[in-house]
């Protein structure tokens, strides 16, 4: 009996460690939501017991704070200095409890957080591999508990992810035990959105982010995502998802407004690419004094090496704008000088630096230049004042041509008028044919968007599938990720 009863209680004890490797307290679930708000440093004060005695959930939320740390900062010492921290954790989460759904979930979450951190820094194979592992122990997860909500939540974001790579590298995905789907994505991370009253944020958050820039944002996803921040004003996470997605909707006086309403204070992570946004719509206002105060201000607190490159350019622009070549000059020796090559914005100022300096630009490049901002920002009766005495045959190279023809069909567009949109649209996949010109690819496009909503999938695949055709130009990556979603979209395989 005596040696029964020290059976059952060290199988009990057994049993008691085992249930304690994962918990899920409320002070755990209050440093999640820190964390997510950007308030990281009481989101780490409040776990720091949790961790210590590595519980798994405050391990994984531990990274979670480490991820939004690095990718907010872009410090790429801060990077090089916790960049072990992935294998410690995981080396942790392995040996706790595998009966457990979070055990896998929390690895899994680990491996995605610095996929994303080392696609930030240009580690692109090493994010590749993390993403990879990362699907197989979620796919392992879905079908040892099914019911674990929390799974759907990043294995939903893989679907996505994996269903708009194309069909020619399809073979690359199904070697590797990869399959995706866009609907099933969407809908895994909806389910969260409904059912998890813990995750909802995140999984309501990546929701939006997918619809922003994978999918066309629709008139209802501006709506929902207000309406998530208003709910949440505490977060200024979803503030700057607000602003950013607002802008690239040429809704940027609305962005402004959200800029201004962000939660400040000592609690939030120093924030500088907000002072970035708000340069680059007061650059669209034309407020160029007020916008190279920022730019000045936004690379005064900055410590990363993304968007230095764009940052001069646009300094630039503030007085190149207003005819101010001697001032405005230095700041384009700086593009060529600075920072790196691997998001969009720095590669297209780093190209517009090296074609200034090649060639030179004529003045009709600031026409151009102006009425383009005004556009991205949702200035269209700016836009459209400052093009009204212009047509093609006032631009004497067909770059310039392009770009006309381009910027007045994106005026149409966006005002409602895309009948009107369309032959201009057409005419700068014409005259970008011959040097593969990102106007033509970005035209492409849009009157794929055009015919989707005028219900003419037939239509709407062929520019789908030209905007694809162009083999190099500095959007590429973005407007072929557009391309390849919409026409999964449409069911079709491109």
């Amino acid at each position: 009996m005596r040696m029964l009863l020290l059976f059952w209680l060290g199988l009990w004890a057994s049993m008691a460690l085992h249930a304690a490797d994962f918990e899920f307290t409320p002070t755990l679930q209050r440093a999640y939501a820190d964390v997510l708000k950007l308030k990281v440093q009481d989101g780490r004060r409040a776990m720091a017991g949790e961790v210590a005695r590595e519980n798994g959930v405050a391990l994984y939320i531990d990274d979670l704070a480490d991820m939004v740390t690095l990718l907010v900062s872009d410090d790429r010492k801060l990077f090089e200095q916790w960049e072990d921290r992935e294998d410690q954790r995981l080396d942790a989460l392995r040996d706790l409890d595998e009966k457990s759904p979070w055990q896998r979930f929390a690895q899994a979450e680990v491996r995605l957080h610095w996929a994303f951190v080392k696609l930030k820094f240009g580690q692109e194979v090493g994010a590749s591999w993390d993403v990879i592992r990362a699907y197989k122990l979620l796919e392992e997860n879905r079908k040892k508990f099914p019911g674990f909500l929390p799974t759907y939540k990043s294995l939903g974001l893989l679907h996505v992810m994996i269903g708009a790579v194309p069909d020619n590298y399809t073979w690359v995905t199904r070697i590797l035990g990869l399959q995706g789907n866009i609907r099933q994505g969407l809908q895994e991370i909806r389910t969260v959105a409904q059912k998890d009253t813990v995750f909802q944020t995140e999984a309501r958050l990546i929701d939006l982010m997918i619809r922003a820039y994978v999918l066309k944002f629709t008139t209802g996803d501006v709506a929902n995502l207000k309406k998530l921040v208003q709910e949440n004003p505490d977060n200024l996470l979803l503030h700057f998802l607000a602003v950013s997605v607002l802008m690239k909707e040429a809704q940027s006086e609305e962005g402004l407004a959200f800029l201004h309403e962000r939660p400040t204070g000592p609690a939030y992570l120093p924030f500088p690419i907000l002072e970035n946004l708000r340069a680059d719509i007061l650059l669209q206002k034309a407020a160029y004094d007020q916008a190279a105060s920022a730019y000045r201000s936004f690379l005064s607190q900055y410590k990363g090496v993304n968007f230095l490159k764009d940052a001069y350019y646009k300094q630039f622009l503030c007085y190149w704008l207003r005819d101010d070549n001697a001032r405005a000059v230095p700041f384009l020796q700086q593009v060529l000088k600075v920072g790196t090559t691997v998001v969009e914005s720095d590669k297209a100022a780093q190209k517009f630096a090296e074609m200034y300096f090649k060639k030179g630009l004529s003045s009709r490049q600031k026409i151009l230049m102006k009425a383009r901002l005004a556009t991205d920002g949702g200035y269209y009766d700016t836009a459209l004042q400052t093009l009204r005495s212009y047509t093609e045959a006032s631009f004497p190279v067909v770059i310039e041509k392009a770009e006309f023809n381009y910027r007045k069909g994106r005026m149409l567009q966006r005002r409602g008028d895309a009948d009107e949109a369309v032959p201009f649209f057409e005419r700068a996949i014409v005259l970008s044919e011959t040097d593969q010109l990102s106007y033509g690819a970005t035209s492409a496009l849009q009157l794929g968007y055009i015919y989707q909503q005028k219900r003419n999938p037939a239509q709407a695949r062929q520019y789908f599938q030209k905007a694809l055709s162009y083999k190099k130009h500095e959007y590429k990556n973005s407007i072929d990720n557009k391309a390849r979603a919409a026409l999964n979209e449409l069911g079709v395989k491109n």
